[in-house]
């Protein structure tokens, strides 16, 4: 069976007056993740983890943060896009192993809710779901939550029966309507045609 590696890293800063996204759920805490999305650290390792292992690019490729339109975003729309990437490449998830570094709040008290989160939006087994956490001693991040994330996937269907996504989409009116798509369905919002020049690929904070 064929089978390929993706992984992917995200970082960002506490912030006061926003909610604490990680997951897909949000935590009692008095800060949050500022970013332009929801800031869900979590879900951004993991949807860039997915859109590595088929080289599909990264989030910013598809969800530019000088878009309006992903201003406060729930990250469920980030993964599943990279989901759909992934079986329009031919394959699924083996597993998915995530590694949280934050001084707080304390995720092992949670860890088993957050998996059933976490595989529920991947459509996948709890055992196919780890979720560690470390706290960042000595390297002075304390006011900052960072992800490690490794995906393994294997191939579902015959190469030539399936095109990757990226490799259809030809022009950037074509992944905009994509994108509307994914907005309509996963958040409810009425599609509405922007033009918006070529966006370059900076991390979705």
């Amino acid at each position: 069976m064929d089978t390929r590696i993706g992984f992917g890293w995200d970082s960002h800063a506490f912030k006061p007056g926003v909610p604490l996204r990680i997951g897909g759920m949000t935590l009692e805490h008095p800060e949050g993740l500022a970013g332009h999305s929801d800031g869900d650290v979590l879900l951004h390792a993991i949807t860039d983890a997915l859109l590595g292992a088929v080289a599909a690019g990264d989030i910013g490729s598809f969800f530019p943060p000088g878009d309006p339109r992903w201003k406060n975003a729930d990250s469920a729309i980030f993964l599943k896009l990279a989901l759909e990437e992934l079986a329009h490449a031919g394959y699924r998830i083996v597993n998915v192993d995530t590694t949280l570094v934050l001084a707080a709040p304390k995720i092992s008290p949670i860890a088993g809710e957050m998996r059933a989160r976490v595989a529920e939006l991947l459509h996948v087994e709890l055992n196919q779901v780890s979720i560690k956490a470390k706290t960042p001693e000595g390297l002075g991040l304390d006011h900052v939550a960072q992800c490690h994330a490794v995906a393994l996937v294997e191939r579902s269907a015959d190469e030539d029966e399936l095109k990757s996504m990226s490799a259809v989409i030809e022009s950037q009116r074509q992944l905009e309507d994509v994108v509307e798509d994914l907005l309509s369905s996963v958040h409810g919002l009425p599609k509405k045609r922007t033009e918006q020049p070529l966006f370059d690929t900076d991390d979705i904070t």
